[in-house]
């Protein structure tokens, strides 16, 4: 036997509604992605967010909103590829919708002149393409909200949707708009920064639940 090995601590064994299991590092790794990743995405959203409500549209504002946007859907997809949810039906789903979404911003990037972030303001329909990255962040919101009853989650949960179809259809006034901007950008920071110390077993769950669920599926006619 490896001496480093057998110095190493035996992994706690935790109790499943489906039997036991341990916590690996590869495991605790991932949970640790996950989480970078959401605060890169979180501090994207944030710092754009700034610089737009309080600079407004000046030229190298709506640059550096493209490249944060683009950083922002990278570190969302990363979090949607190591986040931890049971009904792996979802989970593809919030994946798809991400893909969707990042393929109409690229898309539209590419064909537009004008700055990506200044042209889906102004053009408010292209929500229905670049909005599915939306929903897969609010996905995101939801699972946590259900999760873990964080406050910030439940608020974000009705407020992302709220503001995109209220611009898309244009029925908010622009400092309702703004303000839950603000609001949008606040929670999204606190939340990700809450995640960075919460425990790590909670965010893999019950692996013993992943392993049935794993087991059925390959079961043939299930």
């Amino acid at each position: 036997m490896d001496p480093a090995m057998a110095s190493q601590p035996p992994l706690k064994v935790y109790q499943g509604q489906f039997g036991d299991f341990t916590i690996t590092e590869g495991d605790r790794r991932g949970v640790q992605i996950y989480r970078g990743a959401l605060l890169v995405a979180a501090l994207c959203f944030a710092v754009g967010s700034g610089l737009i409500l309080v600079r407004g549209p000046e030229p190298w504002v709506l640059q550096s909103l493209t490249i944060l946007y683009g950083v922002f859907c990278g570190a969302l997809g990363v979090s949607l590829f190591t986040i931890h949810i049971y009904m792996a039906a979802l989970h593809r789903a919030l994946q798809g919708a991400w893909l969707v979404g990042c393929l109409a911003s690229g898309a539209i990037a590419l064909l537009t002149p004008e700055p990506l972030l200044l042209y889906l303001y102004e053009h408010p329909l292209t929500l229905l393409g670049v909005g599915f990255v939306f929903v897969a962040l609010t996905g995101i919101f939801f699972k946590e909200a259900f999760c873990f009853d964080r406050l910030e989650t439940k608020l974000l949960t009705p407020l992302v949707p709220l503001l995109l179809l209220g611009h898309l259809v244009g029925i908010l006034p622009g400092v309702v708009e703004q303000g839950l901007l603000a609001a949008w950008a606040l929670l999204f920071l606190v939340f990700a920064l809450r995640k960075t110390v919460q425990e790590i077993p909670a965010d893999i769950g019950d692996k013993s639940v992943f392993d049935h669920l794993k087991a059925q599926r390959a079961i043939p006619g299930s």
